[in-house]
C-alpha cells in the first residue's frame, strides 16, 4: 500500500527514543507498509535492524554535514515497492486514521499529495504498542496539550510515485522551506492537493535542538536556512491553505478558499514589491531631509 521513507537524527537519548516510537507507529498503518531509513547517523544501522526496516546509509551531504533532500526523494522512488510513498519526519507518530484517509485518496485517479498539520506533544517514554489502547492514550495526551501547529507547518507528505522524481531543488533537510516547496510543486504540477488535517491526527513528539551547534536559532535562521529560503524565490511557497481539496469525516471536499489565498498572496507580494521600490527611489531625498526610515509594515509569513 505505502512506502514510508525518512532520515533520522542520531539514535541517542530522548531523540532516539521518539524516533523509534515514530517508526513503530508507521509500521502499524498497514500490514504491507514498507519503511526506508536514509543516513548513516549514529545508531541508525542498529535501529534499522531491530525495527526490521530497510537502511540506506549513503546519503549526499553538504559541507556542514547536512543531508540534501533530492537524493533521498529520488532514492526512495527508485527503491519503493509501492506506488504510494510518504516522506515523514522521524519524530511524527501516526495513528490508524492515517491509513483510512489514504485509502480514500488512493481510490481517486491521478497524481496527488496528501498532507496535513501536526499536533505538538511531550512524549517522554517509549510507547507501549502492545497495549490495545495505545492510540487512545497518545491522542488524549495530544488533546490535553492542545497545540496544533498552523498551516505552514507540515511534517508528512504522502504522494503518488513520480511527483517529485528528479525535480527537487537542492534543499537541505532539517532546515525550513523545503516542505512549503513540496506543497507548491504539487499545486504547480496540477496534482490533487489534499489537506487531511481534519481526519489525520499526526502527533509531533517535542524535542530540543541540541543537534545544531547554534540551537533552535541556528535551525531557523542560520546560513543553511537562508540558503533554503533563497530556493523559494519566485513565490514557490505554499501551505495547507493552498490545498485544492480537504478530506473531512464526510468525504473529500473542494477547497474553494484556496483561490482567495492565492489572490491574497499575489496581491501582498505586489504591494511589498511597490513598497520597497518606493523606499529605494526616495531614499536619497529622505536622507537629505534628515528623515529616518521607519520600519516597513509587517512582511507576510
Amino acid at each position: 500500500m505505502i512506502t514510508f521513507f525518512t532520515t533520522p537524527k542520531p539514535f541517542l537519548g530522548h531523540i532516539g527514543m521518539i524516533q523509534r516510537n515514530a517508526i513503530e507507529s508507521w509500521k502499524r498503518v498497514h500490514p504491507q507498509a514498507e519503511v526506508i531509513l536514509f543516513g548513516d547517523d549514529q545508531g541508525a544501522a542498529e535501529a534499522s535492524r531491530s525495527l526490521r526496516i530497510r537502511h540506506v546509509p549513503d546519503v549526499k551531504r553538504n559541507e556542514h554535514g547536512t543531508k540534501f533532500l533530492s537524493p533521498i526523494f529520488d532514492g526512495a522512488q527508485d527503491l519503493a515497492t509501492h506506488n504510494c510513498l510518504c516522506y515523514i519526519n522521524c519524530d511524527i507518530v501516526l495513528l490508524s486514521d492515517f491509513g483510512l484517509a489514504l485509502e480514500r485518496v488512493l481510490a481517486l485517479d491521478g497524481g496527488f499529495l496528501m498532507a496535513g498539520q501536526r499536533w505538538d506533544t511531550d512524549i517522554n517514554a517509549p510507547i507501549n504498542f502492545s497495549a490495545a489502547d495505545w492510540e487512545e492514550k497518545v491522542w488524549r495526551q495530544a488533546l490535553e496539550a492542545n497545540h496544533r501547529r498552523p498551516p505552514q507547518w507540515i511534517d508528512y507528505f504522502a504522494f503518488s510515485r513520480g511527483l517529485y522524481y528528479k525535480n527537487t531543488p537542492p534543499f537541505v533537510i532539517g532546515r525550513p522551506g523545503w516542505d512549503n516547496w513540496l506543497v507548491w510543486h504539487a499545486r504547480h504540477s496540477g496534482a490533487r492537493m489534499v489537506d487531511a488535517t481534519a481526519v489525520v491526527h499526526a502527533i509531533h513528539q517535542n524535542h530540543d535542538y541540541s543537534y545544531h551547534p547554534e540551537g533552535e536559532a541556528g535551525v531557523w535562521q542560520g546560513k543553511e536556512a537562508q540558503e533554503n529560503y533563497a530556493l523559494l524565490k519566485g513565490g514557490h511557497f505554499a501551505t495547507m491553505e493552498n490545498a485544492t481539496h480537504r478530506l473531512t469525516p464526510g468525504g473529500l471536499q473542494t477547497n474553494y478558499y484556496h483561490w482567495a489565498v492565492q489572490a491574497k498572496r499575489k496581491a501582498s507580494g505586489a504591494f511589498y514589491a511597490i513598497w520597497f521600490g518606493l523606499l529605494d527611489l526616495t531614499r536619497p531625498l529622505r536622507r537629505r531631509l534628515g528623515m529616518r526610515e521607519r520600519d516597513s509594515p509587517e512582511s507576510p509569513r
